[in-house]
């Protein structure tokens, strides 16, 4: 069964990807592929100033609240950064205390979802971290990167990092109007948007669990590694901790951006955060949700989440 269950994953994988890059037009494949070369050369290969000066904007923006803005601080940063073995481990913070396992730049996870939509360009990334449970294991979370191309150059970044006690706090504000950004999406693309803002708007949002048959498959696929698969799980868990409130049309707390591309719906969303330096201050830090529609129903779940030590109550989705 796991061997038919990791060949059926793997060509589920292989006709999405197909699927992907059928989908995508000339310019956005050059985008996607600017993507790659940049995260091949830099942080693969680690050639950062040619990387950087190649594919990066000189007023480059990124939001990881772990590293500085500006092409070449973002350079100069990377570079020393890499002169200790685990230094990458804090650009991917996500829970205060979690202990990212080691990776080898040589060999990453690759991204199993990659896509470019107009200007934007996304990856959804798996991590290894040891378990909280049970340190001599890890297990698979992940994580995304989202950037925006202009005129060719990478300009603008997003993932989602908590700030690293004691580290300065870079990260900057939002390069991009996000209220003016627009879409060219195909009809179905629109009709699977729908049904992903029914489920995070109506159902996580809202908290109307017995919605759920009508937006999530049965045999739905859960990525977070706190929340269970399965519809029929997912329906006791959200009744047990969710109090419906009255359905509205609009958001309680609406995605900064929401891309569609083929089967996928991607949201990022923005979140305020305490500084861990002094809890007086907040920083903002940005969340991704993303979804595999078919047949009008969700497939499957991606999101930033690590494992809680403990079992915790399911957020929802109160990203600002």
């Amino acid at each position: 069964m796991k061997i038919r269950t990791i060949l059926a994953t793997s060509l589920f994988m292989a006709v999405s990807g197909a699927l992907m890059a059928s989908s995508m037009t000339t310019r956005e494949q050059a985008n996607l592929t600017v993507i790659q070369e940049w995260n091949r050369e830099v942080f693969r290969d680690r050639q950062v100033e040619l990387g950087a000066s190649k594919y990066m904007a000189e007023d480059y923006i990124t939001h990881n609240v772990n590293v500085p803005s500006g092409r070449q601080a973002f350079a100069t940063f990377l570079t020393n950064l890499f002169k200790d073995p685990a230094g990458l481990s804090y650009l991917d913070a996500r829970t205060a205390g979690a202990t990212p396992a080691p990776r080898n730049p040589a060999n990453p996870l690759p991204p199993p979802i990659e896509f470019a939509k107009g200007d934007f360009v996304v990856m959804v990334n798996p991590r290894e971290a040891r378990d909280p449970a049970d340190p001599s294991k890890t297990y698979r979370y992940n994580t995304y990167g989202a950037t925006r191309i202009e005129n060719g150059k990478i300009k603008e970044h997003w993932d989602y990092a908590l700030k690293v006690a004691g580290r300065t706090l870079w990260g900057a504000p939002d390069g991009i109007d996000y209220d003016k950004v627009k879409f060219d999406f195909t009809l179905p693309e629109r009709k699977n948007v729908e049904t992903a803002n029914a489920w995070f708007r109506n159902i996580l949002q809202y908290g109307h669990a017995e919605l759920a048959g009508k937006v999530i498959a049965p045999d739905y696929i859960e990525h977070d590694p706190n929340i269970p698969t399965g519809r029929a799980a997912l329906v006791e868990l959200f009744s047990r901790t969710r109090k419906p409130e009255p359905l509205k049309t609009e958001w309680k707390y609406k995605p900064k951006l929401t891309i569609a591309s083929g089967p996928y719906v991607f949201y990022i969303s923005k979140q305020v955060e305490k500084d861990p330096d002094d809890p007086g201050k907040t920083y903002a830090t940005y969340w991704f949700d993303m979804v595999r529609v078919e047949n009008g129903l969700i497939q499957e779940h991606w999101d930033s989440a690590m494992k809680n030590p403990a079992p915790v109550v399911p957020k929802d989705s109160g990203r600002r």
